[in-house]
């Protein structure tokens, strides 16, 4: 029994160590908003005042406590919705590169297939579109809740700064630039596969466009030589 018991307790020591190595070494691009999230959720604690204590120490003293409690749990609400709201960001641009590399695709082929396959991809396509709209709509519910977390933030910040709890307001403002200034990227990536895929549609309109002004040309063609030959045969007969 003991026996088993240490060989199960081996196991797992090289599962747990075998995990925190994956994770030490993952190159995931949100790792310093975890770090930051766990940083400020370890430095303060909503430990209650015993009388004793609370005896030694003055109003303003309690009151820059519990602001800095505040703009803990602030900055903790911040990069929480940071967190989802960049990787619904992420979601939505791959979605957008998707439809754009279809379109491309589509638009290369246009003429050069069967009816069939042509309803088959555009049956593609729309798949693709409709994933694009529904990750579009997460990532503007995410920014939404991110909207409504920096605003509170930034009632935190002032608050921790007017109450003289200076450390909290630095930090809580810093914590602010650095969310604002990581979606600031990822919306600006947003923006650029938004412009791709606005420049393939349009290239795909006036393909179709010139296939259609084409397609129409030719049965002018075809009719105008038809009402020349009319007469000619009315001429044979006479």
């Amino acid at each position: 029994m003991a026996a088993a018991f240490y060989r199960a307790m081996c196991r797992g020591g090289r599962l747990y160590r075998t995990v925190s190595s994956a994770l030490s070494h993952s190159r995931c691009p949100y790792r310093r908003w975890q770090r930051v999230a766990l940083g400020l959720g370890a430095t303060l604690a909503a430990i209650p005042i015993s009388q004793s204590q609370s005896t030694s120490l003055t109003h303003e003293d309690l009151i820059k406590r519990a602001v800095s409690l505040v703009t803990d749990g602030a900055n903790t609400f911040l990069s929480q919705t940071t967190l989802a709201l960049i990787d619904s960001l992420t979601e939505y641009i791959k979605a957008v590169h998707t439809l754009i590399s279809l379109q491309r695709q589509y638009t290369g082929l246009a003429g050069k297939i069967s009816d069939k396959e042509e309803d088959a991809i555009w049956q593609i396509i729309i798949e693709a579109r409709v994933t694009m709209k529904t990750k579009q709509e997460t990532y503007f519910s995410f920014e939404s809740k991110w909207m409504t977390a920096v605003g509170l933030s930034e009632m935190a910040a002032e608050a921790a700064y007017q109450t003289g709890a200076d450390p909290a307001s630095i930090t809580a403002h810093t914590h602010i630039q650095m969310a604002q200034s990581q979606v600031r990227e990822m919306k600006q990536l947003a923006l650029k596969a938004e412009a791709k895929l606005a420049e393939v549609q349009v290239e795909e309109i006036h393909i179709k466009r010139t296939e259609e002004a084409a397609v129409t040309a030719t049965q002018q063609a075809a009719n105008l030589a038809a009402a020349e030959e009319i007469p000619e045969q009315y001429l044979r007969e006479d």
